[in-house]
């Protein structure tokens, strides 16, 4: 019971650090927080709202498609596609990290879990996701990001750890 406990505190926490700083920043931009709808149509986009430093911008952009702008392709039907695909997948790694997964896999899988449901949120209110964190060298930009975006690569990176670490300690066993 405490484990699940960590588990949602987990999901909960991610979800809430991503949708307050999304939040923030449509208030910069539009001078509210809107509810849900096509918001993005009366935003300007990409729009710098600072300048941090040489490298990284804080900007105001949407991404209707999936990581890097995948999936944009598809038109009107991306939004529809995405939330269907996304809630799947969701649904897939709740049913994993509750019935099958390791000790040492549900944090990984509560920041997918939380990052995932985040922008599955946004994909929800607005058919799009709000990305503002952008990394640059010169006139090279990496796509911009969100905290949703961040908490799925830390989980991945972090499960990938563990599933590294698990592999060694299993073939230093069997080579005793």
């Amino acid at each position: 019971m405490k484990s699940l406990f960590k588990f949602l505190a987990v999901i909960f926490g991610a979800i809430l650090l991503d949708q307050i700083s999304k939040g923030i920043l449509l208030y910069l931009v539009t001078g509210t927080v809107p509810l849900y709808g096509a918001a993005w149509s009366i935003v300007p986009q990409p729009w710098i709202i600072a300048r941090v430093t040489d490298f990284f911008n804080i900007v105001f952009t949407w991404n209707p498609g999936a990581s890097f702008s995948m999936f944009r392709a598809l038109g009107e039907a991306a939004p529809i596609f995405m939330v269907v695909a996304t809630a799947a997948i969701i649904g897939f790694i709740g049913y994993y990290a509750l019935r099958r997964a390791g000790a040492n896999e549900r944090l990984p899988l509560a920041l997918i879990l939380g990052g995932a449901i985040g922008n599955l949120i946004d994909r929800i209110r607005f058919g799009a996701v709000v990305d503002f964190l952008d990394f640059h060298i010169g006139s090279l930009h990496y796509p911009s990001f969100n905290v949703a975006d961040i908490c799925i690569c830390v989980g991945v990176g972090l499960y990938l750890l563990n599933w590294v670490i698990a592999r060694v300690r299993a073939s230093n066993k069997g080579g005793k």
